[in-house]
């Protein structure tokens, strides 16, 4: 039996992350990393236009090289995203056993795959077929985001304003759980007044109206 893999999100803020390759799929997995806090390095010869501009916003550091062994050194994380397997494998072999490496079409050689990734401010949908068909997961990822659309992005950072407080102040915890599950409800994501609504409802459970 095939081990499966273990879902996780990451917090890379400060951490190296190096991507081998300079193509388009070395600039889709910089991308994907832009937001992460993380120390972003590319090493190839020759990069995109798109990576170029990166570089020069010193919102990633360019070696201008080809792929050596002390390139990954102190990586945290490694994208082998070369168009060439060879020049992939040879990354995955100058790589230590607890340094975690993703394998451009190669998911039996890679220690993580990237998911598709639907995001709406704080909510993060993450599909994936385990290597199978990322075609797939795309298309499940697009069925989501229209039940997830945008109106998403601003019900999470209510929820998680709301969570904060009730957290802070509320001890009771019949009247914290009665507020944590009451504020899910669908009316609050529809609602523009949901600020308002969730005062009164607040001060009704704690009963300080």
């Amino acid at each position: 039996m095939k081990e499966e893999y273990y879902p996780v999100n990451l917090n890379l803020s400060g951490k190296l992350t190096v991507v081998i390759g300079g193509g388009k799929v070395a600039e889709r997995k910089v991308y994907g990393l832009l937001n992460t806090g993380a120390r972003i390095c590319v090493v190839s010869p020759e990069i995109t236009e798109g990576l170029k501009k990166l570089a020069d916003g010193q919102k990633i550091l360019w070696r201008k090289k080809s792929f050596s062994a002390e390139d990954i050194q102190d990586a945290a994380l490694i994208f082998a995203a070369t168009n060439n397997k060879e020049a992939n494998m040879e990354v995955r072999r100058a790589a230590s056993d607890f340094q975690l490496v993703s394998m451009a079409d190669d998911p039996e050689h890679s220690d993580f795959i990237v998911p598709s990734v639907l995001k709406r401010g704080k909510l993060l949908i993450t599909v994936s077929t385990s290597g199978a068909s990322p075609s797939l997961a795309k298309a499940i990822r697009d069925d989501l985001a229209e039940a997830y659309d945008e109106k998403f992005e601003n019900y999470l950072a209510f929820l998680d304003d709301c969570r904060q407080l009730i957290l802070k102040n509320v001890t009771d915890p019949i009247k914290k759980q009665q507020l944590l599950a009451a504020i899910i409800d669908p009316a609050f994501l529809n609602s523009n007044t949901r600020e308002e609504e969730f005062t009164k409802l607040y001060a009704e459970i704690l009963g300080t109206d």
